[in-house]
C-alpha cells in the first residue's frame, strides 16, 4: 500500500482523486497566473502495482485563474473544481462541474452548472444521500466554504450548500450560505447512518483559523428540508491552520491535518449528535507543513504529505479506538502537496 501511495505522491501538484474503480487518477494543477499557465486537470491510468501511466490533459481551465481544490462524488459521476479568480483580469471565482464515468479518463463540462461565484472559495466536499428532501431517489449535495465575499456588506466567512441534479446542474439551497468561524479552510460532509438504517445523522465539519489556534465548526443537516443547523458544542481547539479532514471507513473517527502546527488531530464522532471528542493521544506530530491526508481503505493506516519537509508521515490506526501510533517517515519528491491511497 505504501508503494502505491508513494508513486501517486510523486506526480501530484495540488489535488488528487482516484476513480472508485481504482483504474484512473485525476490531478488538479493550480496554474501560474503570472506566467499565463492555465490550471489543468490531468488524468492518469493506475497500474496494478500502483504506478501511473502517461498523463493526459482531461480539462484546461481559464488562463490567469488559480485552481484551489477538487473533489469527486462517491458514485464517480461528477468532478467538482473551485478556483479563486483573478480580480486584476476581471476573472470571477468559479465552481466548475465535469461529468465523468467510473473507469474513464475523460471529463465533460456540465455547461449549465454554476460557473461564477461572488465569494472566493477555499474548500469543498460532497455527499450523496438516499431519499432526501421528501424524494424517493438519492440526491447529491455539494458544500463550499468561502473566506471573502466580493460584494459589499456580505458575510465573508461562510459555507454554501448546493443540490446536484442527475445531470450535474447545481442549485443553491434555501438559507445558504451559512456563517462559519473566521477564515474557513476545510470542509467535510459525513453521513453516520449505517446502511439501511436511520440511527445516525448527516454532519458538516468546517475547519477554520479564527485566532492563533484553529477551530472546528459543526453543522447538522436537516435532510428533509435541506438546511444546515449549527451544533453548539465544538471540540477543544485543534491545531493551527486545519487545511484538510477525512473520516475512517466506518465514519466513527475524524482526522484533521494542521499545516502551521505540524500535527494531525483525531476525534471520535458522536454518530447521533455529531459532536467530537478528542482521541487519546489527541494528536501526533508530522513533518514540517503537512497539507494533505490519506487513509488506506482498511482504516488501519493514516498518512500525511509534508510539503516543507518533502516527506510523508505514516501512522498505524486502531480500528476500535481510532488512536494513532507507530509513526514512521518516508522521503518523497520535493514539496508534496496532494496525496491519495488505495
Amino acid at each position: 500500500e505504501l508503494q502505491s501511495l508513494t508513486n501517486l505522491v510523486c506526480r501530484l501538484l495540488l489535488e488528487k482523486k482516484i476513480d472508485q474503480t481504482g483504474a484512473v487518477a485525476f490531478v488538479l494543477n493550480q496554474g501560474i497566473p503570472s506566467a499565463s499557465v492555465a490550471p489543468t486537470i490531468y488524468s492518469y491510468t493506475v497500474n496494478s502495482d500502483g504506478s501511473l501511466g502517461a498523463p493526459t490533459v482531461a480539462a484546461t481551465l481559464t488562463p490567469g485563474d488559480m485552481a484551489i481544490a477538487m473533489t469527486r462524488d462517491a458514485g464517480g459521476n461528477f468532478l467538482y473544481v473551485i478556483t479563486e479568480g483573478n480580480q486584476s483580469l476581471a476573472l470571477a471565482p468559479q465552481l466548475l462541474v465535469f461529468s465523468a464515468k467510473p473507469g474513464s479518463a475523460s471529463l465533460t463540462p456540465v455547461n449549465n452548472a454554476i460557473s461564477t461565484l461572488t465569494r472566493v472559495p477555499t474548500a469543498l466536499s460532497t455527499i450523496t444521500l438516499t431519499a432526501p428532501c421528501g424524494t424517493t431517489t438519492s440526491q447529491e449535495f455539494l458544500y463550499v466554504t468561502s473566506n471573502r465575499d466580493l460584494l459589499p456588506q456580505h458575510n465573508d466567512n461562510t459555507v454554501s450548500m448546493y443540490c446536484v441534479d442527475s445531470s450535474g446542474n447545481l442549485s443553491e439551497t434555501v438559507n445558504s450560505p451559512y456563517t462559519t468561524q473566521v477564515d474557513p479552510l476545510s470542509v467535510l460532509a459525513v453521513n453516520t447512518n449505517p446502511a439501511g438504517q436511520n440511527t445516525g445523522g448527516v454532519f458538516v465539519y468546517v475547519g477554520s483559523q479564527p485566532t492563533a489556534s484553529g477551530a472546528l465548526s459543526i453543522f447538522q443537516m436537516d435532510v428533509n428540508n435541506a438546511l444546515l443547523l449549527p451544533v453548539g458544542t465544538e471540540p477543544p481547539s485543534t491545531g493551527q491552520k486545519p487545511v484538510e479532514m477525512l473520516v475512517d471507513p466506518t465514519n466513527n473517527f475524524l482526522y484533521v491535518v494542521c499545516e502551521d502546527s505540524n500535527q494531525v488531530y483525531g476525534y471520535r464522532i458522536n454518530t447521533t449528535a455529531g459532536t467530537l471528542t478528542a482521541l487519546s493521544p489527541a494528536n501526533e506530530p508530522t513533518g514540517s507543513q503537512p497539507v494533505a491526508l490519506a487513509m488506506h481503505s482498511s482504516g488501519k493506516f493514516l498518512y500525511t504529505s509534508n510539503s516543507n519537509a518533502s516527506n510523508l508521515s505514516g501512522f498505524t490506526v486502531s480500528t476500535t479506538s481510532g488512536s494513532m501510533s507507530s509513526p514512521f517517515t518516508v522521503t518523497s519528491p520535493a514539496g508534496p502537496s496532494g496525496m491519495t491511497a488505495r
